[in-house]
Parts: structure tokens; C-alpha cells; sequence
């Protein structure tokens, strides 16, 4: 009997590891097929209309008596459907790199590929900013709506700082909630130099660059002044050029005033010209609701294999991570 049960327990051993490594090479097999396959999504399509007309009726079931609500139902019924005018919605939660850009790109031609010059697209925008050349592209991707020509509202309920004020002030019109905060129209780069823990340690860096400045500041070398003073200049650089992208689409603007890095809440950005209205994005809807049809664009990007697994693995990751930070502090 003994020899029995250390038979099936070394039997139970080894069907698991031949498991997980047949996990494993599926996984890495998947990732490979992804990369070789283009990444694809799905345009979603929400008709914001019905779902605020479903939340008046429940309201007024509740409100009426059996009655009254019938009749409202039937007064409702009675309205035959007509060829309003459209507001699409749109939003963009931005990252410090703005990878949201390629979605936002699908979202805008497939709209521009139905709207008329009635419609109307609202952008719910929530962004901190982040890298120039991301936040560039998707303001270029806003413009695309401008050129069309169609009426463009951005709407900031929390914020839109430095480069997501660069997509803001592409809008014909800027609302903001009252205490959004908004601008930070400058440029920061920082960066940490290893140079002296190096040299401490006796490790020697070489670096071969062929261009004056194809490196200008560095993590491991030494920095030199006639190098920070070039990484200063580009940086004066691009915030010239910030500065003239948000006097291109906000003439109104002082903007040696407004373009000191500094931000601002909304009834602040108001008095500065930075924002036209103090009214959040769920207010605009309700008084555009009976004025055009809303309907919500999203395209959503699916995610691989590999990449959920790698973002169960991470979430598992910081869950412990997490907990060990609160046992610690506890102890």
C-alpha cells in the first residue's frame, strides 16, 4: 500500500509539471502569434438617448401614480422619431505615454466617416499629460474633427494639464467643473545621473556617439555644462513651440500670462480664457438630449493572451506587494 501512494503521489507531481510546462510554451506560443498578427478591436456603438430615456421612465414609475404613468408611456409612444441632429461622445483617460491615441484614432474616422456638419462631438478628457510627441499626435487627432469641419466640445471634469490642455484647447469650446484643474502649459524633464556611484564602485562607462549632440545629458556619464545648457535650449525649444500650438487655437489667450507651467482651477481658468463654461460634461448632455440624438464611440482594443496573463500576474503582484507594506507598517 505504501508503495502504491508514493506511486500516485509521484504520478500527481508529474502530471502537474508536465501542465505547466504545456502552460508555459502555450503562452509563449500565443505571444508569438501576437506579435506576428496585427493588433485588432472592436467599435462600440451606445446609444446614450435610450439610456437616459429608460432612467426618465423608471423615475416617473416610481414618481406617477399607475395612471398618470400610463399616459405618460403613451404620450412618449406618441412621439414618432425624427432625423435630430447627433452629438457623439468621446473619451480619452490619457497615460504619461498616450498610447490612448490609437483608439482615438478609430473613434475619429469612423465618425468622421457618417457625422454631417450638424452633428457635434463631445470629448470627455481626463489627462495629466506626458510625452510630447504622444500628446501631439492625439491633438493632431482632434484637429482632424476641426478640418472637417465639425463642432468639437471638450469637457474637463478633473483635469487637463500640459499636454492634455494641448488637446483641450482644439475645442471649439472648453468646459470645465469648477474645480478641474487646468494649463500647466511648460515642459519638465528630469532625469537621475550614476555618474559618482559609478566611480565610487570603480566602474568605468563608455559612451560613442557621432554628432555633436546625440547625447546632450546622460545617465552614466558625466554631464558637462555645455551639455545641460543644449538640453536646456531644446527645452526652451519645445515650450516655444507649446506656446504658439495653444495661441493658434486659443487667440484670446495671454499667453506670456498663462504658459508659466503654473495650473489653475476651473472658475480660475474662466477669468484666464482658458475654459469658455463652468459646466461638467453630464450637464451638457442632459441639455443636448433634446436637441440632438447622443450616442457614445468607443473602440476598444482586445487584449492577448500573453497581456492578460501578464496583467493578472501583475495585479497578483501588487496585491502581496501591498500586503507586505501593511504588515511591515504595522510591525
Amino acid at each position: 500500500m505504501e508503495f502504491l501512494y508514493e506511486y500516485g503521489l509521484f504520478l500527481a507531481k508529474t502530471a502537474t509539471l508536465v501542465l505547466a510546462i504545456g502552460l508555459v510554451v502555450g503562452l509563449i506560443a500565443g505571444a508569438a502569434a501576437a506579435k506576428n498578427k496585427a493588433k485588432k478591436g472592436q467599435l462600440q456603438f451606445t446609444d446614450l438617448t435610450k439610456h437616459y430615456q429608460s432612467m426618465a421612465e423608471e423615475m416617473q414609475q416610481h414618481l406617477l401614480e399607475k395612471k398618470q404613468f400610463k399616459q405618460w408611456q403613451k404620450a412618449q409612444r406618441a412621439v414618432k422619431p425624427d432625423h435630430r441632429a447627433k452629438l457623439f461622445v468621446l473619451d480619452f483617460n490619457g497615460s504619461l505615454d498616450a498610447r490612448e491615441t490609437e483608439s482615438l484614432r478609430e473613434e475619429v474616422t469612423a465618425i468622421l466617416a457618417v457625422a454631417s456638419k450638424e452633428d457635434e462631438v463631445l470629448l470627455r478628457l481626463e489627462s495629466g499629460g506626458g510625452v510630447v510627441h504622444g500628446y501631439g499626435l492625439a491633438a493632431s487627432q482632434l484637429d482632424r474633427l476641426r478640418q472637417h469641419p465639425l463642432n468639437l466640445t471638450v469637457a474637463i471634469d478633473k483635469v487637463a494639464a500640459s499636454g492634455g490642455y494641448m488637446m483641450a484647447c482644439i475645442g471649439n469650446t472648453i468646459l470645465a467643473a469648477p474645480f478641474a484643474i487646468v494649463g500647466s502649459i511648460g515642459v519638465i524633464a528630469q532625469l537621475p545621473n550614476f555618474n559618482k556611484l559609478l566611480k565610487k564602485h570603480n566602474v568605468d562607462f563608455e559612451q560613442f556617439t557621432a554628432g555633436e549632440y546625440k547625447r546632450t545629458v546622460t545617465l552614466f556619464g558625466e554631464n558637462t555644462d555645455k551639455g545641460r545648457q543644449k538640453f536646456q535650449h531644446e527645452l526652451e525649444d519645445t515650450h516655444r513651440l507649446f506656446k504658439q500650438f495653444v495661441l493658434q487655437h486659443r487667440p484670446q489667450l495671454d499667453i506670456d500670462k498663462v504658459a508659466t507651467g503654473e495650473h489653475w482651477f476651473g472658475h480660475q481658468a474662466l477669468g484666464l480664457n482658458l475654459v469658455d463654461t463652468i459646466q461638467t460634461s453630464d450637464d451638457y448632455i442632459l441639455t443636448q438630449m433634446f436637441q440632438r440624438q447622443v450616442f457614445q464611440v468607443k473602440y476598444q482594443l482586445r487584449k492577448g493572451i500573453a497581456e492578460k496573463v501578464g496583467m493578472g500576474s501583475a495585479s497578483i503582484i501588487s496585491h502581496y506587494w501591498q500586503r507586505l507594506i501593511q504588515h511591515s507598517w504595522i510591525r
